[in-house]
């Protein structure tokens, strides 16, 4: 166990544990000082992958807000079909994907030449 002692109200908490992990944080705030005083300000990274057979391509993208983040991923998941049974549509109801700022922070394109076949 991995005991730390939080510098704001100097509770014991464990630095491993489920909740510190959800509230991030320094390394000695504890998850309900970070909650409270909103001392987490980071923005969690986005995983998208794309369905290109049997070698698919990620990227990982990094926001600048959270709100940026959640409605990127909504139009992505809207857009691609994800967990509707379908593919990419393309229409105009679909929900508008750029003009977010946003960087790449990782890509690994998927290899589409399978075993050696083109």
């Amino acid at each position: 166990m991995n005991i730390k002692e939080c510098k704001h109200c100097g509770i014991s908490f464990e630095l491993d544990s489920w909740a510190k992990k959800q509230a991030g944080g320094k390394i000695n705030e504890c998850p309900d000082c970070v909650e409270e005083l909103g001392t987490e300000t980071a923005v969690k990274y986005l995983g998208l992958g794309s369905g290109d057979g049997k070698a698919a391509a990620i990227s990982i993208v990094a926001f600048e807000s959270n709100e940026d983040r959640a409605a990127y991923a909504s139009a992505w998941k809207d857009n691609t079909g994800h967990n509707g049974g379908y593919g990419g549509h393309l229409s105009s109801s679909n929900s508008p994907i750029g003009g977010r700022p946003m960087r790449h922070v990782g890509y690994n394109a998927g290899n589409a030449n399978h075993k050696g076949k083109s």
